[in-house]
């Protein structure tokens, strides 16, 4: 066997977990997955000197937690719309132009972080903590404690496995995650509401249905009073039930069935890809939604008006079973 392939098999199970680490760090799919395969670069360009005084695992996150501190002192910090100012005040105003330039969070396919692992109760762990609150919180805090919170309150490492790899002192560490989570519980939401599995589909069957047959009344009505809806690359956001139901009839006009949703699953969240349907009748890639369910209702849709996301939850640009209007 070549050492490549020794190399392979014996770091190849961590990839997955890494890809999840490196996203919770750096808020960004495409950047995570460049510092994983950075990481693997560093880690096979320096195996042969790796004497295994600590774990291959504990190797490999040392390289990746420092190229994610690098990557995030060099990078401004990616955002939700929600983080940047106050939400819209008027619904009937003209919603402003779209900010590609911004560097927005990313949303992240559960398939990403479930794949690779046999234990059920690693994956749940995973998805829970990189649901789209958590990971948005983690982009306010300086990097280092990002990192300290994640190693220690994510991963579950011991301060001083924590020290030594951060070369820095236990006392250190145990000041910064004090200082991390003072932070994180200041602009971190409210844990969600773990809602059952039934309760959830017949909500989520609920939501389908309001969105394509155009109905705003009931979609409103899915709502928690204090909802949020956000629809990055725009900055204007939206709180309150009331004023998310004025601004989607004053600026979301649409007839039953222009709207088709597609089922998908992001950071651990229940999502969409919404088809939009064209003056050809042919339904095209328009947004992902991400919900946060809470109280037994929606609180949180993150319309993602990006139709280049579809690629990476592996959704077709057009609607398997849309069709063009019948020529006259």
């Amino acid at each position: 066997m070549s050492d490549n392939d020794d190399f392979e098999r014996l770091t190849g199970p961590f990839r997955t977990e890494l890809l999840a680490h490196c996203y919770r760090m750096l808020g960004s799919v495409h950047d995570a997955e460049d510092l994983v395969q950075e990481t693997y670069l560093r880690a096979w360009r320096s195996y042969d000197a790796f004497e295994g005084r600590s774990s291959l695992r504990t190797w490999l996150y040392r390289i990746a937690t420092n190229a994610c501190l690098t990557a995030r002192e060099s990078r401004d910090r990616r955002a939700l719309p929600s983080g940047l100012g106050a939400p819209v005040a008027d619904p009937h105003l003209p919603v402003p132009a779209a900010l590609p330039e911004v560097p927005w969070l990313q949303p992240a396919p559960d398939s990403l972080f479930g794949a690779g692992s046999d234990d059920p109760a690693a994956i749940v762990v995973s998805r829970h903590t990189t649901r789209l609150a958590l990971v948005a919180a983690l982009q306010h805090l300086p990097p280092r404690q990002c990192a300290v919170l994640i190693l220690r309150d994510v991963l579950q490492w011991r301060a001083a496995e924590v020290a030594e790899l951060l070369g820095t002192t236990t006392a250190a560490v145990n000041s910064a995650l004090q200082r991390a989570r003072a932070q994180l519980e200041l602009v971190a939401p409210a844990e969600d509401e773990v809602v059952d599995v039934p309760g959830q589909r017949a909500l989520l069957d609920r939501y389908v249905a309001a969105v394509e047959n155009a109905d705003t009344a009931a979609l409103v009505g899915l709502l928690t009073e204090d909802a949020v809806w956000e629809m990055p690359p725009f900055a204007s956001w939206l709180f309150g039930r009331d004023l998310i139901g004025r601004f989607l009839k004053a600026q979301c006009p649409s007839d039953p069935g222009d709207n088709l949703l597609v089922p998908t699953r992001a950071n651990g969240q229940p999502a969409f890809g919404a088809y939009l349907r064209g003056a050809d009748g042919v339904h095209r890639a328009g947004s992902i939604k991400v919900l946060t369910i809470t109280r037994g209702a929606i609180s949180r849709i993150l319309s993602y008006e990006d139709p280049d996301l579809f690629e990476l939850f592996g959704l077709p640009p057009v609607h398997p079973a849309a069709s063009p209007l019948p020529s006259r």
